[in-house]
């Protein structure tokens, strides 16, 4: 094999873990070069293109010994990295890339290469893309749910315990009604949570062009619960395309579809995607926000429509085609 390039590792993943000045962020950060080349050794990879990454993982195209492409991904081990190594090992590539080989101690795996540059989000027909994730989703959400993932029970009563302390954070009382309404809504399903294995993170740009299929699902963060749960990054994904007047309708539309292709009951399933803008609004307030976020606000306000308005009126169909940042780390 030849000899390694430097891995160069790009500025917003060194940004993202040196901000909030945690030792063992740093640290990571500063061994990712040594990691990078023990790997390309151990799994006699060859680099192939240039390293790319998001806010957490770096990723680096490469060639397996046999020829075949492939993409080393790395991330600080952390509980959420464990869950996708157990979500991709339990879905074994039906519907999701396929994981080739792991590094167990040091939070990297080997997956089949997709087409990083082509995502959902270049479908222009948005009911054709929103039907092909619902049928991703469907068959994610078939396989029963392994040993060792956080449920979304625990999920959902931690964020109930945490709401009291965030509401004086919101300067605006409309704001502060919402938050409570939301938490309303998240009491009376926590006793319910689900048992279905969720991605958490399915929106349009974790869906990528493949060979194998025509579509597959990447970077799961997988959780035990109720599929409803799994229904709001869909819903705030792609709204570039669209004039702001239309993007209520889109939300709308894409919530009935989806709702109806994985016959799921639309009131739960309301009442779980306000978890999720629970759930977005808790973590703001973490950082800082003291305010709920429009994009919130805007999926609230569209799902408050009486149910099957949408697929009757037949909402916007056209999109942007620009594929997401998510897309791009996968090569």
């Amino acid at each position: 094999m030849s000899e390694p390039q430097v891995i160069e590792v790009p500025d917003a993943l060194v940004a993202s873990h040196t901000k909030a000045g945690d030792e063992l962020s740093r640290a990571w950060i500063a061994g990712l070069p040594a990691q990078v080349t023990d790997l390309l050794d151990h799994w006699d990879l060859e680099r192939e293109g240039s390293v790319v990454s998001g806010q957490a993982a770096l990723v680096v195209p490469v060639r397996r010994a046999d020829g075949s492409p492939a993409v080393l991904r790395l991330q600080m081990p952390r509980e959420e990295t464990t869950a996708a190594l157990i979500g991709l090992r339990t879905w074994n590539g039906d519907g999701v890339v396929r994981l080739l080989d792991h590094d167990p101690q040091g939070g990297a795996v080997l997956l089949e290469r997709l087409d990083g540059a082509r995502s959902l989000a270049s479908v222009a027909d948005d009911d054709e893309a929103a039907h092909i994730l619902a049928g991703l989703m469907a068959r994610l959400h078939a396989v029963p749910a392994p040993e060792g993932l956080r449920g979304l029970g625990e999920v959902a009563r931690d964020m109930l315990d945490s709401v009291p302390a965030a509401l004086p954070a919101l300067s605006d009382p409309g704001d502060r009604r919402r938050l409570r309404r939301w938490a309303a809504a998240v009491t009376e399903l926590v006793e319910e949570p689900g048992d279905r294995m969720l991605h958490w993170d399915l929106h349009y740009d974790n869906v990528l062009a493949a060979e194998r299929e025509p579509w597959l699902v990447i970077d799961p963060e997988p959780l035990v619960g109720d599929p409803g749960f799994d229904l709001w990054p869909a819903l705030n994904t792609g709204w570039e395309g669209f004039h702001a007047a239309d993007v209520p309708r889109l939300v709308r539309r894409r919530f009935d579809l989806l709702t109806e292709a994985l016959g799921l009951d639309r009131e739960r399933a309301v009442g779980w995607t306000l978890a999720r803008l629970l759930q977005n609004t808790l973590w703001d307030v973490e950082d800082g926000r003291t305010a709920i976020d429009a994009s919130q606000t805007t999926v609230a306000d569209a799902l408050s429509r009486p149910p099957g308005s949408v697929i009757a009126e037949g909402g916007p169909r056209g999109r942007g085609t620009a594929a997401g940042p998510t897309a791009a780390i996968h090569g």
